[in-house]
């Protein structure tokens, strides 16, 4: 990306739109966060992953950082977890579905606007509680 947005620009794409890429952020600091974890066969790196990315772990991850959230990132949270127009997998519940949303809205915002410090600190924070994020279902 050649510039950062401003948090204007930023907040003229719809929540949808930074879910989009905010979903791809979402993952690849999942996936770098398994690599640099331990040297294994993809197999194994791909199996860890899935039990990440899925929509009743990031409903989980958002709800534990939620506390710490500020105003602005709540109302970004919020637009996406409230969008219209995205189906919900077969293998997911609605509620799970619209948080998990929100927190790839959320991620994008802070990757767009180029804020990766406060992205890292909630990523952080998501991945200090893994083992109790386990335990949600995917």
């Amino acid at each position: 990306m050649k510039e950062n947005l401003t948090s204007i620009e930023a907040k003229q794409y719809s929540p949808l739109a930074l879910a989009f890429i905010g979903d791809s952020v979402y993952e690849i600091m999942v996936r770098e966060h398994i690599l640099l974890s331990a040297n294994m066969p993809a197999s194994e790196l791909h199996s860890i992953k899935i039990k990440r990315v899925c929509a009743a772990y990031q409903a989980a991850a958002i709800e534990l950082i939620m506390p710490t959230l500020n105003e602005k990132e709540i109302t970004i949270y919020k637009r996406g977890r409230n969008a219209t127009g995205n189906s919900v997998p077969k293998n997911g519940n609605a509620a799970d579905y619209h948080k998990a949303t929100g927190l790839e809205a959320l991620f994008g915002y802070l990757h767009l606007t180029g804020n990766t410090n406060r992205l890292q600190e909630l990523f952080d924070m998501i991945c200090q509680a893994d083992e109790k994020l386990l335990s949600k279902e995917c």
